[in-house]
């Protein structure tokens, strides 16, 4: 790790900002280099001022923590990202893009210790591999985990284990044995990155697991239901049921 981590706040809110900067404040391996106060500033700040670390604000008017992050790697090498938020499903979907770490706001010291730690095991390796991995995490390439919250907790879940999806309005049902989390994502995004081979849209709401379905039962109108091994039914709609049928021959 270099003598000094140059860091950037990103974040709507100008308490929110003196308060990280409080926070920040005789950390003597970290300098704060700048601040903005939208997600196009934030854009602009970074590209500018290139620093190694970015606590980014999810909820930012102009554009997303999260739509900021996705242009920087489009452009580029991104900055080692920490999300702040004080939305606990949008802390779960910035996990998932790849941030180093998030911080669910309110936060005090001690939790943000915890996540200076890991930015400084990650700089203390070189910095290229490093930010390699996080290009890598913010790729194309199928899910194999989620973070989903139980409780007061966030946990990871394997995509493996799950039934299927269902999207809820501006979020998506994550249904895993008998137990169903929320993720604040839209289910068209996230079918993007799950395996197709495994994964099938069944009607415009619902992606199931094709390891989960014990079989395709053929109803009096046509239609299919996909019967998974938990005993649950799921209705096919006509046109996948169609389309279905035509790939059974």
């Amino acid at each position: 790790m270099s003598a000094v981590v140059t860091a950037l706040i990103a974040d709507d809110e100008p308490v929110a900002r003196a308060g990280l900067r409080h926070l920040l404040r005789g950390l003597p391996w970290l300098h704060c280099v700048g601040e903005a106060a939208d997600g196009p500033a934030a854009l602009a700040e970074i590209r500018r001022l290139k620093p190694e670390l970015v606590f980014l604000d999810i909820q930012m008017p102009g554009l997303t923590g999260t739509e900021v992050l996705r242009r920087l790697a489009e452009s580029g090498t991104p900055p080692l990202v920490i999300f702040t938020t004080a939305h606990a499903e949008h802390a779960i979907t910035a996990f998932e893009l790849g941030a180093l770490d998030y911080l669910l706001k309110p936060f005090g010291a001690e939790r943000l210790n915890a996540t200076l730690e890991r930015v400084r095991a990650a700089l203390g390796e070189p910095v290229p591999p490093a930010l390699e991995r996080l290009a890598e995490l913010l790729g194309r390439g199928p899910l194999t985990r989620l973070f989903v919250r139980s409780g007061a907790a966030i946990v990871p879940v394997a995509v493996s284990e799950v039934s299927h999806f269902e999207a809820l309005g501006d979020y998506v049902a994550v249904h895993t044995g008998g137990a169903q989390h929320l993720l604040h994502l839209a289910l068209a995004r996230l079918e993007e990155r799950l395996e197709a081979e495994r994964w099938v849209r069944i009607h415009r709401g619902c992606i199931v697991n094709l390891d989960a379905v014990a079989r395709f039962r053929r109803l009096a109108n046509g239609q299919l239901s996909a019967e998974l091994k938990d005993g649950r039914a799921l209705l096919v709609s006509r046109s996948r049921s169609q389309v279905m049928r035509g790939l059974a021959g």
